[in-house]
């Protein structure tokens, strides 16, 4: 089946290149610049169905003077001819290689092609030179779908009233910046209507619904393990030791594996690892430290209050003896900033072993962080410049009540890579408490 050959067209700085990165979910196609005229010549990029080409995709440069091409045009050439006929006329003069060059690379560009996605800026008023802008467009004789960008709260009527006095009454809305999946399938359903044999975008269509949803699945699937690993993550001390080395090091642990998840997530949606690592302004939220406590509240997380909740994991732990012990019992009546002791076995107890874990409330709190990152990279179009924000601020369970799967997790250590040190182990067991998470979270 022959690829589709789709020309993006409009005015100078209405979104094209931006609409063509999330469109190729592809953040380094092109260059994306508040400035007019940033795209000088035609690029190429395609999309691909495994090894089949389905759709190719032309950004091309801004439409800056449309009006004087119409002008050069009724001078030049004669109404008797047909439009295309006129253009050509028009592509062979010293005017398209001079005042209007711009205006000729794209004409050459949709004369090539088989049709034309026109974008708009919807915050636009309709103004004098949009119309001509069409009206060469048309000469072209080749089908026109106007997308409208920022299309946030715009009132549409204006723009809709201008296209179907020019014949154009199939249109979509897709905001480059506010990415919305059903957004992007309604923009090639509605293109297949202007085809006379929509086969290629419907097969496009489909592998874009599979790949959206295994996406998903997938990254909730690395959620479910980084939690896993973070729940089974243990350290032992002795009963007098000072924990805050111990402590210190869990902390470190922790944020280094939630900042691999991240870039993780970041892979999975094809936004690129140097997007994390040279612009910390792009996930400063996701920055804040997850053993900060004003974190916790943000989130609805209650934290304990006092050295008793710590001591009701597994077997417990002496309240006495932890009073007893300089440093510990100090650290603990804190919550150990997210870190609880726990005597795991009698045998602990008896030999003075304390076994430190994260504790609930960080454990929900990464899940909820993770989730939020999760919705924020499925809403956010390639091009967008601005910050990464918390998304929902609410967590996907009470941290008292930690889903089996990680309750299970917190007494098999050798779950954690964080323990082993190597890459998590294929257990069945392991495999089936991910599982069950993530069902959980996919309910979340």
């Amino acid at each position: 089946m022959k690829p589709l050959s789709l020309a993006v067209v409009g005015h100078t700085n209405t979104g094209k290149t931006s609409l063509l990165r999330t469109l190729l979910r592809d953040s380094n196609f092109g260059e994306v610049k508040n400035a007019a005229a940033t795209t000088r010549h035609v690029e190429k990029a395609a999309i691909n169905n495994g090894s089949e080409t389905l759709v190719y995709l032309y950004d091309t440069p801004g439409l800056e003077d449309a009006g004087g091409v119409l002008d050069w045009l009724e001078e030049n050439t004669s109404p008797r001819s047909d439009g295309i006929e006129r253009l050509q006329q028009f592509l062979e003069s010293p005017a398209a290689t001079g005042d209007f060059n711009q205006e000729a690379k794209v004409l050459r560009q949709l004369l090539q092609s088989d049709m034309a996605l026109y974008v708009v800026d919807a915050r636009e008023p309709v103004l004098n030179k949009y119309k001509d802008e069409l009206t060469v467009l048309s000469w072209c004789a080749k089908p026109v779908m106007p997308v409208f960008n920022f299309i946030a709260e715009q009132d549409l009527t204006d723009w809709t009233t201008m296209l179907a006095r020019r014949n154009l009454h199939v249109y979509s809305g897709f905001d480059t910046v506010a990415f919305d999946f059903e957004g992007e399938i309604r923009l090639w359903d509605n293109l297949a209507t202007m085809l006379p044999d929509r086969g290629v975008l419907d097969r496009l269509i489909t592998m874009r619904r599979r790949e959206w949803q295994q996406l998903d699945i997938e990254s909730k699937r690395d959620i479910a393990h980084f939690l896993l690993d973070v729940a089974a993550y243990k350290q032992e001390i002795n009963e007098d030791d000072n924990p805050q080395p111990v402590l210190q090091t869990m902390q470190a642990a922790v944020r280094q594996l939630e900042r691999k998840l991240q870039q993780q997530l970041f892979h999975n949606y094809r936004f690129y690892h140097s997007e994390i690592d040279t612009g910390e302004w792009m996930l400063k939220e996701f920055r804040q430290d997850p053993f900060d406590s004003e974190l916790l509240k943000e989130y609805g997380i209650r934290t304990t209050t006092g050295a008793a909740t710590g001591a009701l994991i597994g077997l417990g732990v002496d309240m006495v003896t932890l009073g007893g012990s300089l440093g510990l019992g100090t650290a603990i009546g804190s919550v150990l900033g997210g870190v609880l002791p726990n005597m795991q076995t009698i045998s602990d107890k008896l030999s003075g072993k304390q076994t430190l874990h994260i504790d609930p409330e960080t454990i929900t709190l990464l899940a909820a962080r993770a989730l939020d990152l999760l919705t924020a990279l499925q809403s956010r179009g390639h091009a967008t410049q601005t910050q990464i924000r918390m998304q929902s601020g609410k967590a996907p369970w009470q941290a008292s009540k930690l889903p089996t799967a990680l309750n299970k997790a917190r007494s098999q250590s050798k779950w954690s890579s964080l323990n082993t040190h190597q890459p998590e182990q294929s257990h069945r067991e392991r495999t089936e408490s991910a599982n069950d998470l993530i069902k959980l979270l996919g309910n979340s």
